[in-house]
């Protein structure tokens, strides 16, 4: 009958303290029994620090025996130790990736059928991102010799006292805010976009950045063109200075455009008539965004009424009559100059 081995109790490593007193004690001529009860280790550990870890002149060193201990902790174990370690159970892993399996699908097939030593999933991919599994790298689905570097995303800056749209007082003349940007490769000039849900009025203007700085004062600017009590905004970052507007500003939930769908339904008619999407921004001039936006706010809406934004926005007091006649001028000028060039429009 096989006698059954005693299952080893946990220990610790000798700490630089410890090994300093083992020598301090050692000099002094104390017992090795003693030593032990001081350091609070087995003997036999005293024991096998003495003669492991002494000097040529086979006296102990603290500082060489600590220096020797942790050389051989450095190379006591190596990358892809884990599978280099069971031939067996290598050869099968080798076998499995040549039929196209993933280290996951052979470490959980291994642990289902308990054919070999468990394994974990990382534990194959270390081995075949080292130099001792590198040459079966390239079974991989990815095929890669090297783990690829994930990119660490800068941390996302959160807009101070945002107050959410719940909030929002049901009276007065809300106003609803968004920007359109140009496609990232032609430039980071983009627009920014008002529009006053009572009465479809678009307020819009261009922008060189999404920068706060920049958008801000645009939202500003455009709000005082109006009578608008409060704005409605989305999370961009771009309204990180929302403090600094005329009237509260209150913002729909992450990922809920629809809290805001006069702005959205703004933007994609702007879209659809004037500047389809992934049209560079900066190739536009602002006399002709004012031009398009013109237009759209003097189409008669089905849901006004078949009245335009202008007339229903006099009616209320949104707008003053002097706005539209500036709006009008601005339009006609650009439009005279496109024709004096010779310009389609």
């Amino acid at each position: 009958m096989r006698k059954q081995q005693k299952k080893r109790d946990n220990f610790n490593h000798l700490t630089p303290a410890k090994r300093d007193r083992l020598e301090i004690m050692l000099k002094a001529g104390d017992k090795q029994k003693t030593i032990a009860e001081v350091l609070k280790v087995d003997p036999s550990t005293v024991s096998r620090e003495k003669g492991r870890k002494r000097k040529k002149d086979l006296h102990y060193d603290a500082t060489i025996a600590q220096a020797k201990a942790k050389a051989k902790r450095a190379s006591s174990k190596y990358c892809g130790m884990a599978v280099e370690s069971d031939l067996l159970r290598k050869n099968y892993i080798i076998a499995e990736l040549k039929k196209h399996r993933s280290p996951d699908e052979i470490a959980g097939r291994i642990k289902k059928e308990n054919i070999y030593k468990k394994i974990g999933t990382d534990a194959i991919y270390r081995w075949l991102y080292g130099t001792r599994g590198g040459r079966y790298a390239t079974l991989l689905c990815t095929r890669r010799r090297k783990r690829k570097k994930q990119k660490r995303s800068a941390k996302r800056e959160m807009i101070p006292n945002r107050i959410s749209l719940k909030e929002r007082p049901k009276e007065g003349i809300h106003a609803e805010g968004d920007t359109f940007v140009s496609p990232k490769n032609t430039g980071t000039e983009s627009g920014a976009i008002i529009v006053i849900p009572d009465s479809q009025l678009i307020l819009a203007t261009k922008a060189s950045s999404l920068s706060p700085v920049v958008v801000c004062p645009i939202f500003s600017s455009l709000l005082g063109e109006t009578t608008a009590t409060d704005i409605t905004l989305d999370n961009g970052i771009e309204n990180k200075g929302h403090e600094t507007f005329p009237v509260p500003a209150y913002f729909c939930e992450a990922h809920h455009p629809w809290e805001k769908p006069h702005v959205e339904n703004s933007i994609g008619l702007l879209r659809r008539w004037f500047l389809p999407k992934g049209m560079n921004m900066g190739l536009v001039e602002e006399a002709r965004l004012q031009s398009h936006v013109h237009v759209l706010n003097g189409k008669y809406r089905k849901s006004l009424g078949y009245r335009s934004a202008y007339e229903v926005s006099l009616e209320r007091g949104i707008i003053q009559k002097d706005f539209v006649e500036k709006k009008r001028l601005l339009a006609e000028n650009y439009v005279a100059t496109k024709i004096a060039l010779g310009v389609r429009i």
